[in-house]
């Protein structure tokens, strides 16, 4: 899904839970052991039946809500009556932050790079650069420079690419500037060692891209921007 696509549908997942009594009947299912029925639900919330339908059905639209459908008396055959529809929580995750933040990705790396280091005794400041690289080297696996739109130059594309991931990308002059970091809170604390990680995992994304002979991921701090910017390796 398109990174602004898939941003859109969390935002209106969780949006569905400003609503008061959908918010209750949500935390209700999502607290109980196991799937809830729908007139469970309108009791424990103090609704009416139809209108818990509307809303656990609206849930289960926006992907908070998973259905199944078992019969409760426990008996099978002719008699048994119809199946009832049951609700637990989805395990569908949501993030929404704003900026983005993809501390998610940071935890993949920082727990491959821990998992190196304490099996084949790599230093871990080393293994972290590794595994940031080798995360560069996934998020760009699927993209092309040289073929994603023909008539745009090497700038807008890595841009392009470096949008979907969180960076809010801007072309400046000969480079990129990285107006966001997805790892602002863990930079402010652990600075040295997240910049680090941000330039391999940058550096090996243009490396992935093709276009590591043209532009390269410099340190470049700055106020309220990535400590990361692309830039022209002719001009530095």
């Amino acid at each position: 899904m398109d990174p602004l696509d898939d941003f859109v549908a969390q935002v209106s997942s969780v949006g569905a839970l400003a609503e008061p009594a959908r918010r209750a009947l949500y935390l209700h299912v999502a607290a109980q052991p196991g799937p809830v029925s729908r007139d469970q639900a309108a009791a424990a919330v103090g609704v009416p039946r139809h209108t818990a339908k509307f809303h656990l059905d609206k849930l289960v639209a926006d992907g908070l809500l998973d259905v199944e459908f078992r019969r409760l008396s426990g008996r099978r055959g002719p008699g048994a009556g119809r199946p009832a529809k049951l609700y637990r929580r989805s395990a569908r995750q949501l993030a929404v932050s704003l900026p983005p933040r993809h501390y998610d990705l940071a935890g993949r790396i920082l727990a491959g790079a821990v998992d190196e280091s304490a099996r084949d005794g790599v230093p871990v400041r080393e293994a972290v650069q590794r595994a940031a690289a080798a995360a560069g080297r996934r998020l760009a696996a699927d993209e092309d420079v040289r073929v994603a739109d023909p008539s745009a130059s090497v700038l807008d594309e890595v841009a392009r690419v470096l949008a979907g991931h969180g960076y809010e990308p801007r072309v400046e002059g000969d480079g990129v500037v990285l107006a966001n970091c997805p790892f602002h809170t863990l930079a402010r604390e652990h600075t040295e060692l997240v910049c680090g990680m941000n330039l391999h995992l940058v550096a090996a994304l243009l490396d992935e891209l093709g276009c590591s002979d043209l532009l390269e991921a410099a340190l470049r701090p700055a106020p309220a921007h990535c400590c990361v910017r692309v830039v022209d390796r002719r001009h530095g």
